[in-house]
């Protein structure tokens, strides 16, 4: 066997030998020398004797046997551009010329064609509406009606979809892909709700949520969030290179999840977890969020358990999902009146993100590692404002510039903090 591959190396290195030996016998040819070469290999491809025409400019490339002639020929034919310039007052010159001229008229009269068509228009356009009103109006009604245009923005949607994967280019395929899903949902949310105006249908979904019918709940909300999971599902199998797709894909298979009319009378058992205190005043969306937040939980907890890398996908985008939940909840707008939730969430906030960054680091996922330590700067940046609040307000009085110095010092600090466990951690 290392016979075989050393027999291998030595054919590949003669080739490569080979090769830049012919390369450098093209350069080292004059312009001359090449024309004669390439003369000879067109006449060799057409099929006419060479001999004559070798030993007429033979003389000029004297140090060329016959295999070396006939390589060289050959690898100049195939790298040469042909450039033909006509002689002057030549029969060819006078056609392109003539050529020229006439493509010059050709655009002139598409430009004055153009502009006597806008005159046109400009004169009879009032009468050419009226003709399309009335002939065409029927027509427009019918493919134009609300329910009627909803179906083809739909499957313009499905089309959006399945072809915007086919793009090569990033930047296009990924506006196209995402034009697609939202026309997905868009639509199925407008048919289900029979409200075909985006704002309209926006409170339907808010209404039904809260609402005491459960399958209106769940053609509004669950049926549109599945069929975008679904196209999500074929996007990551067809484009499994963009890997922000697993973080949608999570955001709107917990949608639908969530959405599901049973979990709201779970709602009051799940949310204590997390907000143990009682407080009337606290707004019922912020109890949604917190049970949701415990569901993900469970649900991320559940992956982690199975060890496979398969899922860490899913997982970084779960984790990064709680830890912006963590952030909205620990945040003392949501708390009037009782503070003892919020100061509950900053201990249950910390040591969330103290288990995110070992499990990141356990594991080596750098996107887990990075989303701690991003969300950690962002919860001690909210912080400092937090306690500054207590005390005074941020828009008042005369010590807003010492605020200011101070965010800059915190801002400090956390970039300094982050360079030393980050050369602890990777470096050393």
């Amino acid at each position: 066997m290392k016979k075989i591959v050393f027999l291998l190396f030595l054919f590949c290195t003669s080739l490569f030998a080979q090769e830049i030996h012919s390369v450098d016998e093209i350069v080292s040819l004059n312009d001359s020398q090449k024309k004669i070469l390439y003369e000879y290999e067109v006449l060799k491809k057409n099929g006419f004797e060479t001999d004559q025409f070798w030993l007429k400019n033979k003389n000029q490339l004297p140090e060329l046997d016959d295999a070396v002639r006939d390589k060289l020929a050959a690898q100049i034919f195939a790298n040469s551009d042909v450039v033909y310039s006509p002689p002057k007052d030549a029969a060819v010159q006078f056609w392109l010329k003539t050529q020229l001229l006439t493509n010059w008229m050709f655009y002139l009269s598409a430009f004055i064609a153009i502009c006597a068509l806008i005159a046109l228009f400009k004169k009879y356009w009032g009468l050419l509406i009226n003709v399309l009103i009335r002939g065409l109006a029927p027509l427009f009604r019918f493919l134009f009606s609300p329910v009627l245009l909803t179906y083809e923005l739909f499957l313009i949607g499905v089309v959006c979809v399945i072809f915007g994967c086919l793009i090569d280019e990033f930047v296009l395929r990924t506006v196209i892909i995402h034009l697609g899903l939202f026309l997905l949902w868009s639509q199925s949310t407008a048919l289900f709700t029979k409200e075909y105006w985006v704002k309209k249908y926006f409170f339907e979904i808010e209404n039904k949520f809260w609402g005491t019918n459960p399958w209106e709940t769940v053609k509004t909300i669950c049926l549109p969030a599945i069929i975008v999971t679904l196209a999500l599902v074929y996007v990551l199998y067809k484009v499994p290179v963009d890997v922000f797709y697993n973080y949608e894909i999570v955001v709107f298979g917990l949608a639908a999840v969530y959405a599901l009319p049973f979990w709201r009378s779970l709602e009051k058992y799940l949310y204590p977890v997390l907000l143990p205190f009682k407080n009337d005043y606290r707004a019922r969306s912020i109890n949604s969020l917190a049970a949701c937040t415990v569901i993900a939980i469970v649900v991320a907890a559940v992956l982690i358990l199975q060890w496979s890398a398969v899922f860490y996908p899913v997982i970084a985008a779960l984790i990064g999902l709680l830890l912006l939940s963590f952030l909205v909840l620990s945040s003392k707008l949501n708390y009037r009146y009782n503070y003892k939730n919020y100061y509950y969430l900053q201990f249950v906030t910390v040591l969330f993100l103290a288990v995110v960054f070992l499990y990141g680091f356990y594991i080596h996922l750098n996107e887990i590692i990075w989303f701690s330590l991003i969300a950690t700067s962002i919860f001690i940046v909210i912080k400092y404002m937090e306690v500054i609040s207590f005390f005074s307000d941020w828009k008042r009085g005369k010590t807003w510039a010492w605020k200011l110095l101070g965010l800059a010092v915190v801002l400090w600090l956390l970039g300094k903090s982050i360079l030393y466990v980050s050369k602890i951690l990777f470096v050393s």
